[in-house]
C-alpha cells in the first residue's frame, strides 16, 4: 500500500524534500506543486503541536483563491503510511470544491517527534493542522471536517471531542475502545499488536512511553496493567464521548466484521451512544480492506458514502444520505460485491430475537494445544472472508475432544439470521489460579466443516484453583446467514495463534452448567 501510494506522488517531492521549519518558524515551504484536472498539489510542511514539523499536502481546486471560502477536510495518515496515502480520495474531494490537507502523523515518515499513538500530542497536531489550512489556504472556518482510516479515523474521533471547529466525522476502520480492542478479555491481541509494533519501528521512531507499553504488554506484566488501561482510556473516544455529543460534530463509523485490530464492538456500543448526527456502516472484510480500493482510486463504496457524508455536513447537499436508516450492515455471506445494505434505525435493533441455546453438558479439557479451531491470521482471515467467502474453517467431528469443549445445535430446518452480537455465560473451573480459553461459534455443514461466525477470547488471573466461577463473554460482532440443514457449534479450546494464552502447563479448565446458574449461549437472530 505504502509503495503504491508513494507512485501517486509527483517526483520532484521524493527527490528534493522540503526543508524542515524551525519550532519558531510559522512559514510554510513548499517541497512540490502539480495541478492535474483542475485540481492542484501542494507538498508542505506544517507546525505541529511544540512545533513538530508534520508533512503534509494541500490538494484544492486548481482556481482556488482569497475571493471565496471552501469547506476544508483534514486527513491524518494511517498507521506506518506517508501522507501520499489519500491523493486518490483527496483530488476527488477536492474536484468537487474542497480545501483537503493531509499530513504524516507525527513520529512517522518525514514528520518529526515520536509516535504517541493517538495522544494528546496527536490530538493537538489536528487542531494545529486546522490552524494552518485557515491561515494558508481558502478553507472556510464554519465548515470543516476530519476523516481517516485506522490510526486517522482514531485521531478523527478524538479531535472532534477536542475541537469544536469540527463539524463532521468520518472515521473508517479505527476504534473507539483501544484497550477493548487489543487487550479485550484481559487478554493480548499479541498479532495484532505485533504488526503495529513493527511497522511502528519500520516506518518511525516510538516514543519511549510508547515502548514501555510494548514491552509490559508482550511480557504480560500484570504489575502495569491498572497503567496499560489507564494508557489507552485516554486513546479512547469512548472516554471522551461526553465531549464529543456537547461539540455535536456528525459523525460517520464504518469497520469490517472480521476486523483482526480493531473488532467492530467497540464501534457498535460507541454508535448507540452518540447524539448527533451519525451513521454506521458493518461489512465483510478485515482492517481497512474495505476501503483499500478507495485508497488506490477505484470505485469503493465506503468512499463514496463517506464523500456523501462530507456532502450533506460540510455542503449542506441533500444528497439523501441522512435520509437513510442510520444503522447499515452486509451480511457476510451475501451474494454479489457486498455493497448491498440492510438498514435498521438503531444497533439494538439489528437482531429482532435473542435466542437462548443451552449448554448443559459438562466438558473438560487439557490446556495448553491447539485443537485446530482457531480464527485464522491477522489481515488474511477476514480478507479470505470477504473475498472467497472462505472463513476459518474446522472439521468439528475430529477435534480431539481432550483439547476442546464442543457443543452443537440439531440441525435448523430454516435459514438463521444472525445479527448482532453473541453472548456466551458459562461457569469455569480451573487447577490453577490463571489461564485463558477462547470461544469459538460455527456453522456446521452436513459434512462437519464448521465455518467460522465470530470468537472471541476471555482470561482470568488470581483465582482460587478448583473453585468455579461465572464467565460473561461478548464474541465479536458479526452478520451471518446459517443455510437450513446447518447447526450451530460451539468450541473453547485455550490456544490460538492471535493472542498470548495463559495457562500453566498441565492445567486443566472445566465447563459446567449448575442448576442454579445454567450455561447457555444467546443468538441474536432475525426474522
Amino acid at each position: 500500500m505504502a509503495g503504491t501510494a508513494f507512485g501517486l506522488a509527483p517526483a520532484n517531492a521524493a527527490a528534493a524534500p522540503a526543508p524542515v521549519p524551525t519550532a519558531t518558524t510559522a512559514a510554510t515551504t513548499t517541497a512540490a506543486t502539480a495541478t492535474s484536472s483542475g485540481v492542484s498539489i501542494r507538498f508542505v510542511d506544517i507546525p505541529g503541536d511544540g512545533g513538530v514539523n508534520l508533512a503534509a499536502n494541500v490538494v484544492a481546486p486548481a482556481n482556488a483563491d482569497a475571493s471565496r471560502r471552501l469547506p476544508l477536510v483534514v486527513l491524518p495518515t494511517s498507521w506506518s503510511l506517508p501522507q501520499v496515502e489519500y491523493l486518490a480520495q483527496a483530488k476527488k474531494l477536492a474536484e468537487t470544491g474542497y480545501v483537503v490537507l493531509t499530513y504524516n502523523t507525527r513520529g512517522f515518515w518525514q514528520s518529526g517527534g515520536r509516535i504517541e499513538t493517538a495522544g494528546p500530542p496527536d490530538i493537538a497536531d489536528a487542531s494545529k493542522a486546522i490552524d494552518w489550512a485557515l491561515a494558508h489556504t481558502p478553507a472556510d472556518p464554519d465548515h470543516i471536517g476530519m476523516a481517516g482510516l485506522s490510526y486517522g479515523a482514531g485521531i478523527s474521533l478524538l479531535a472532534a471531542g477536542a475541537d469544536p471547529r469540527i463539524k463532521a466525522v468520518v472515521a473508517m476502520s479505527g476504534w473507539a475502545d483501544l484497550v477493548g480492542s487489543i487487550y479485550s478479555g484481559r487478554t493480548q491481541h499479541s498479532q495484532a499488536a505485533g504488526l503495529l509494533a513493527g511497522a511502528g519501528t519500520l516506518t518511525g521512531r516510538p516514543s519511549e512511553e510508547f515502548q514501555q507499553i510494548l514491552d509490559d504488554f508482550f511480557s504480560s506484566n500484570l504489575a502495569k496493567e491498572k497503567d496499560l488501561i489507564a494508557w489507552g482510556k485516554k486513546r479512547s473516544a469512548a472516554a471522551y464521548l461526553d465531549r464529543i455529543n456537547a461539540n455535536g460534530a456528525a459523525i460517520m463509523l464504518g469497520n469490517s466484521w472480521g476486523d483482526s485490530i480493531f473488532p467492530p464492538n467497540s464501534y457498535a456500543d460507541f454508535f448507540e451512544k452518540l447524539t448527533g448526527p451519525k451513521r454506521l456502516e458493518l461489512r465483510p472484510g478485515d482492517h481497512a480492506t474495505a476501503e483499500l480500493t478507495g485508497l488506490l482510486g477505484l470505485p469503493n463504496a465506503t468512499w463514496t458514502h463517506a464523500r456523501q457524508w462530507l456532502d450533506r455536513y460540510l455542503k449542506g447537499e441533500r444528497n439523501g444520505i441522512d435520509s437513510e436508516q442510520p444503522v447499515q450492515l452486509t451480511s457476510r455471506t451475501a451474494d454479489g460485491d457486498g455493497d448491498g445494505y440492510e438498514g435498521y434505525p438503531s444497533w439494538s435493533a439489528v437482531p429482532s430475537e435473542q435466542r437462548r441455546v443451552p449448554l448443559a453438558a459438562t466438558e473438560k479439557v487439557t490446556a495448553n494445544h491447539d485443537s485446530g479451531a482457531n480464527a485464522g491470521t491477522v489481515l488474511l482471515g477476514g480478507a479470505l472472508d470477504q473475498f472467497l467467502k472462505l472463513p476459518p474453517l474446522a472439521s468439528i467431528p475430529l477435534l480431539p475432544r481432550s483439547y476442546a469443549a464442543v457443543w452443537q445445535t440439531g440441525a435448523y430446518a430454516s435459514e438463521q439470521r444472525v445479527r448482532g452480537t453473541v453472548k456466551l455465560h458459562t461457569t469455569v473451573a480451573s487447577d490453577r489460579s490463571d489461564g485463558t480459553a477462547v470461544a469459538y461459534l460455527y456453522d456446521v455443514g452436513p459434512l462437519g466443516v464448521g465455518k467460522l461466525i465470530t470468537h472471541a477470547p476471555f482470561t482470568f488471573h488470581d483465582r482460587t484453583p478448583g473453585t468455579p466461577f461465572g464467565v460473561d463473554l461478548e464474541l465479536f460482532s458479526t452478520a451471518y446467514d446459517v443455510p437450513a440443514g446447518h447447526r450451530l457449534a460451539l468450541v473453547v479450546d485455550t490456544v490460538d495463534p492471535l493472542y498470548i494464552e495463559h495457562n500453566p502447563d498441565g492445567a486443566h479448565l472445566t465447563f459446567s452448567s449448575p442448576d442454579g446458574d445454567p450455561s447457555h449461549l444467546t443468538i441474536p437472530v432475525r426474522d
